[in-house]
């Protein structure tokens, strides 16, 4: 066995209390009374795009665990990352803050301990969860092998394909063995949150296949014809500037989506991958039905952030195109009334939503500090003020390779702003007419008000997030 197969050589049982955390409450009424708080589920895949779901409308991909997840729960149509790369959106994930609060923005970076305390990890720990983390951590420094009761996580990108046995095994399905062991432990007199970080569908950089499913899915797609989208045409690539040509998506998408052939081998690939996924939540929800688990456990699923398949002649993520920032999601709560289930909310929810949704589950004070908002209010059908814009941001450049790019998504307008260019580079699409963003309207006459509106706003986001303060008393308020 490889080195890199030896975290799935032994179990890691974590028993030490975590340290004390200031600020910090259970609502009574939950602490009181264990069994009004749900157990978590949290899944999630790496590079999955809003669309790679049946549910979504995609009528190739077969996901009919997801669907039926979808089916039986709330459907988030219109989910986002705020910073479309592994490490800082899963930083994003766990803490609840934007790219340039948590300070990951950079593959080496661990979250230092004072930040990490109010990660949903450690909350719900604090509030007497059992925790487990499976899989991708997907930050720098030491694994945080003891901030949890459970641990099996990995470093770095990981491989698909690992010696078990004298049997090569697939990463998907050692991760979901994996998560089957942690359910056998749990029971109904203990609260559980457990975390699940597949590699699927992120490629493997350094293998020329790029996309390693599972050999069993192999015959998957066989007889389907991917179709080609409509920005992939060579002329939407031209009209693109000259840094996003010679960027890194561009070099990827040589290696992925340069011939038709090669297209229609990455995407039924990046398919399998989803598709080994969906497999391992079917195995998962009939293990909580076998426990007696099933009626209390809360299922949230998404991606960390979204991938281009040939759209505007990329691969990879990083730019701020849909295909890049829209993301899954799915929660499954299974004590909601039947007449609330199956739902699609169109509302523009964001990375930095997930932990305070799953604190609010837990009945966990969320920390006034966090800029996410717990999506309890949504999924309750609750009336109230939701958010009417976000901000973007990314700074990991790679080398230049990797334009840095910031701007404002509202439910009609985008503006992009790429900051290394000088003067900076801006692009301005119409959602609602240009949902595949083919028409910039930067230098449109008629709408420079509403851009030069669009320069203020983030001038006014990037001086709220310079502000900002991990400090218990310090109030997140987005700006006005």
């Amino acid at each position: 066995m490889d080195k890199s197969s030896s975290i799935f050589s032994r179990r890691r049982f974590i028993k030490t209390a975590g340290a004390a955390l200031p600020c910090i409450a259970v609502w009574g009424k939950a602490a009181a009374d264990a069994p009004s708080r749900p157990n978590i589920v949290f899944l999630l895949t790496d590079d999955q795009r809003w669309d790679a779901l049946g549910c979504m409308g995609n009528s190739i991909i077969q996901t009919p665990n997801l669907d039926q997840l979808a089916a039986e729960g709330t459907l988030f149509t219109h989910n986002f990352c705020t910073t479309s790369i592994c490490m800082s959106s899963r930083a994003s994930l766990f803490t609840g803050l934007y790219t340039r609060c948590h300070g990951i923005d950079d593959f080496s970076l661990p979250l230092p301990p004072e930040r990490f305390a109010y990660t949903y990890p450690a909350l719900l720990r604090k509030a007497g969860y059992r925790t487990g983390f499976i899989g991708k951590w997907g930050l720098g420094g030491k694994l945080p092998a003891e901030e949890f009761d459970y641990f099996e996580g990995f470093e770095g990108q990981g491989k698909y394909f690992h010696e078990i046995d004298g049997k090569q095994v697939h990463l998907t399905k050692i991760l979901g063995d994996k998560a089957l062991d942690f359910i056998k432990g749990c029971s109904n007199d203990k609260l559980f949150c457990l975390s699940v970080s597949f590699k699927a569908p992120h490629v493997q950089d350094e293998d020329h296949r790029q996309f390693l499913y599972e050999p069993d899915l192999e015959e998957l797609y066989q007889k389907d014809q991917i179709p080609l989208p409509k920005t992939a045409d060579d002329k939407f690539f031209q009209e693109q500037s000259e840094f996003v040509q010679k960027s890194e998506g561009r070099i990827r998408w040589d290696k992925r989506f340069a011939t038709p052939e090669m297209r229609q081998t990455s995407v039924k690939g990046y398919y399998r991958l989803v598709t080994g996924v969906d497999r391992v939540l079917g195995k998962l929800r009939a293990a909580l039905q076998e426990a007696g688990l099933s009626d209390n456990t809360v299922i949230v699923f998404t991606s960390d952030n979204g991938f281009y398949l040939g759209e505007h002649g990329l691969a990879g993520k990083w730019l701020m195109h849909e295909e890049s920032i829209r993301t899954p999601l799915i929660i499954f709560d299974p004590r909601q009334d039947a007449e609330q289930r199956g739902r699609k909310i169109s509302a523009m929810t964001l990375n930095i939503d997930a932990a305070p949704t799953l604190l609010d589950l837990a009945g966990v004070e969320i920390p006034s500090f966090l800029q996410g908002r717990s999506l309890l209010p949504l999924l309750r059908n609750e009336k109230m003020d939701w958010r009417q814009e976000w901000f973007y941001e990314h700074f990991f450049g790679y080398q230049g390779k990797i334009p840095r790019t910031v701007g404002i998504r509202t439910d009609r307008w985008k503006y992009v702003r790429y900051i290394d260019p000088d003067p900076a580079v801006e692009e301005f699409y119409d959602i609602q007419d240009d949902p595949l963003e083919e028409n910039n309207l930067i230098a449109v006459s008629e709408y420079q008000p509403l851009i030069g509106a669009m320069r203020d706003r983030v001038q006014a986001w990037e001086k709220q997030l310079q502000n900002w303060k991990l400090d218990p008393s310090y109030h997140w308020g987005d700006p006005l």
